[in-house]
């Protein structure tokens, strides 16, 4: 019998981050916030701090408000230096109202 052997995977040594996506409005490029929990040097008080990336969103998947993975990767342009890895949890999306459907509008 011949015996497989499953090779472990390697790791990338690129950076993962989670965080939410609270931008889509570009082309192919959405902002992720990430938030972190830190100790206040002189204080002690533990306190959340929060920064945006501009990642790389090849297919224009990812949604406002959805939570996502992002992975570094070489410069892309002059603010993207990460991509997007997978989502995972989607938000409810609401249905687009349209605003002259049905009203009548002011005469």
């Amino acid at each position: 019998m011949a015996e497989t052997t499953v090779q472990p995977e390697k790791k990338s040594g690129r950076k993962e981050l989670i965080g939410k996506v609270v931008s889509n409005k570009m082309t192919k490029t959405i902002v992720v916030e990430v938030t972190r929990k830190k100790e206040h040097a002189l204080y002690g008080r533990v306190i959340s701090v929060r920064k945006k990336f501009y990642a790389h969103d090849e297919k224009n998947e990812a949604h406002i408000g959805d939570f996502v993975r992002i992975a570094e990767t070489r410069p892309l342009s002059k603010l993207k230096r990460w991509e997007l890895k997978d989502i995972l949890k989607k938000t409810a999306l609401v249905p687009e109202i349209a605003a002259d459907a049905g009203t009548g509008g002011a005469r």
